[in-house]
């Protein structure tokens, strides 16, 4: 039978009353809106949290797909349904779209959200390598005010992120730019599955060169869910398919997958350089 150790329940009805909780019962507090990834893992008691705050009430503040000063600003709350019937994220980026048609299933993607699976920090998450790719930042509030940290620092390891056990992450911006083109790939043993590879492609096109790349890989060990020197070969460079093979097979080789029951490591490796390049590809057409 997996039944959760014993555990006190508070609902929060503001970000600050959140806040105010989150420092009441200090660093075994968990925060919880969709609770896909938390609920399964307290029934196992691999996570024992000694109090739950439920944020599900915050959606007023935290819920909002908005364009703000040449950015698109998701709130941590927004569910994955949500963002992918939206018309104006997924038009700005369709790598949003391909992303979100890929995690679990509907009933997950009613009830999880995007705040949730970034703060999750599993080394496998679509989302860590979607944002990675697109160079956002997350916006942190805590008892000291708002701070911002790039998504590219925001995950410190496995199940690891930057946000203290006293602070929230409630929203992630992400910085809108002309002549950008966007995908993601991923194979999976069964849909809604986690990816056994996956990559996401972002380029900017000026005056016929790449004037700026972003690639967020997971699930291959990917070191902050990127890959710099991939990215930094395309700088310069014309889109085209040699480009692309080569900016996979830098992006491939710069990973350490391990081998697991979704794969050995070196089947890993082909596919961050197979849809690393995919991605490129796609990202490049919808320019």
């Amino acid at each position: 039978m997996q039944v959760p150790a014993t555990f006190e329940y508070e609902r929060a009805d503001s970000v600050t009353h959140a806040l105010e909780l989150l420092e009441r019962y200090g660093p075994e507090a968990r925060v919880v809106a969709g609770g896909h990834s938390l609920i399964p893992m307290m029934k196992l008691r691999l996570a024992q949290p000694e109090a739950l705050i439920d944020i599900n009430g915050l959606a007023p503040e935290l819920g909002r797909i908005t364009v703000e000063d040449d950015e698109l600003a998701i709130g941590a709350l927004v569910r994955h349904a949500e963002l992918l019937d939206n018309s104006t994220a997924t038009d700005l980026f369709p790598i949003f779209r391909d992303a979100e048609r890929v995690i679990a299933d509907p009933i997950v993607r009613n009830r999880g959200t995007v705040g949730g699976s970034l703060c999750q920090g599993d080394p496998s998450e679509d989302l860590s390598a979607v944002f990675t790719a697109l160079r956002a930042t997350a916006v942190i509030q805590g008892p000291g005010g708002i701070r911002t940290v790039a998504v590219r620092e925001f995950h410190q390891g496995p199940y690891e992120t930057a946000v203290e056990p006293n602070e929230l992450l409630i929203q992630l911006r992400v910085p809108i730019t002309a002549g950008t083109g966007s995908a993601y790939e991923k194979v999976e043993r069964r849909v809604g599955d986690w990816p056994v590879a996956a990559a996401g492609a972002v380029i900017t096109v000026r005056d016929g060169v790449i004037a700026q790349a972003g690639i967020g890989l997971t699930a291959v060990g990917a070191r902050h869910f990127c890959a710099p020197e991939a990215e930094q070969h395309l700088i310069g460079k014309r889109p085209g398919a040699e480009v692309f093979a080569e900016a996979g097979r830098i992006a491939a080789e710069h990973c350490d997958p391990h081998p697991d029951q979704r794969g050995p490591a070196d089947y890993k490796r082909h596919l961050a350089a197979e849809l690393t390049r995919r991605a490129l590809l796609t990202a490049a057409e919808r320019i």
